[in-house]
């Protein structure tokens, strides 16, 4: 009689091989060559059972998380951080409530961390059609709120950090109201990965109550102990806005895609993709204004050419710099002033649409 692990074996025997005979003709076979072989590398060394099953658990986060987000991964998403313990019948509730259904009506989506307070109001307003929820399991907190419980969109994660990796993966802008430990966690490590180049460009607003000081004093904090101190650049300053007008963070994020779109690395130099073709003379102001961020040569236009974004192709003008990676907050600056100068139309002004 055959065992139960045997037939198990023999399967996974069968799913491999069959997976190895594919690999020449899959689109990213060489990725996935090179996930097996560290499978294989790690089974040669001496990792205890708790080691493999961080490793398992961790696989099983990112397959639900791919599979959640992969049919929508061309529309823009805003994740709404804030505390767990904000009540319904709060200001910052209803904010967060107001923010998440205005924000959905301009055709983006909402990725909240599922549970209650501000989670709870993002989710509620923007509908469950226009919500993710990433839900954490944890001892004591958190089932999912009923406005995204039982939806196909709700991701349960084991780890922390898999969730974080995919909250920074799949936003397209970040917004936090006030909160606790882990608000004040996710407000540094965006700023910590956007400041140093390890997160794609995007807004990060900082909203409060209308009159509130939660912000104003963090920032206060900021200013007096991390930029006094030298411990951080006055421009990095740039790398966030602090509101407490909802229409002022509306903006924050809307603008911040009208002309700009992407960007990315290659051959190492920075790449922006545009929505529109900038001028010779508003390159030629960019260049005045930002010399200090290029380690050699001149913020160029390159031609608009085929290229593969997410499965599909895009046409789409670029400029191409030598930038340090460092100066972040000026990289920032210059953005906002190239939103300035470019006039989208057509499709294009559609900053949703990725």
């Amino acid at each position: 009689m055959v065992s139960s692990s045997s037939h198990s074996l023999d399967s996974l025997r069968v799913e491999v091989n069959n997976l190895i005979d594919q690999l020449p003709d899959m689109m990213h076979g060489e990725l996935v060559q090179q996930a097996i072989m560290t499978l294989v590398r790690m089974a040669e060394v001496e990792a205890d059972r708790l080691d493999w099953k961080i490793l398992n658990a961790s696989l099983q986060d990112m397959e639900r998380a791919f599979r959640g987000f992969y049919p929508y991964r061309h529309v823009r998403k805003v994740t709404i951080f804030g505390s767990a313990r904000i009540l319904p019948e709060s200001p910052h509730y209803k904010m967060a409530a107001e923010f998440a259904r205005y924000i959905t009506q301009q055709g983006f989506m909402v990725m909240t961390g599922a549970g209650g307070g501000i989670m709870q109001a993002g989710n509620e307003g923007a509908g469950a059609a226009r919500s993710f929820g990433l839900n954490i399991q944890l001892p004591f907190e958190q089932g999912a709120n009923p406005y995204i419980e039982g939806d196909r969109k709700l991701i349960n994660f084991k780890y922390f950090f898999t969730r974080k990796l995919f909250f920074l993966r799949e936003s397209d802008a970040l917004v936090l109201f006030p909160g606790g430990f882990g608000t004040q966690d996710e407000a540094f490590e965006c700023l910590t990965l956007i400041q140093t180049g390890k997160s794609d460009l995007l807004p990060l607003v900082l909203i409060d109550r209308p009159e509130g000081e939660y912000w104003l004093g963090w920032q206060d904090y900021v200013k007096n102990q991390l930029l006094r101190n030298g411990l951080i650049s006055p421009d990095d300053l740039s790398l966030y806005t602090i509101t407490d007008r909802l229409d002022v963070a509306y903006e924050a994020i809307i603008s911040f895609y009208r002309v700009f779109h992407s960007s990315r690395y290659k051959q190492g130099k920075l790449v922006l993709r545009l929505k529109c073709e900038l001028s010779d003379a508003d390159v030629d102001y960019l260049n005045e204004t930002f010399p200090d961020i290029l380690l050699e040569g001149k913020i160029e236009k390159s031609p608009a050419v085929p290229e593969k974004i997410n499965g599909e192709m895009a046409e789409l003008p670029r400029l191409v710099m030598s930038f340090n990676q460092r100066d972040l907050g000026r990289l920032y600056q210059m953005i906002k002033i190239i939103n300035q100068l470019g006039t989208p139309s057509g499709e294009s002004d559609h900053p949703e649409k990725k």
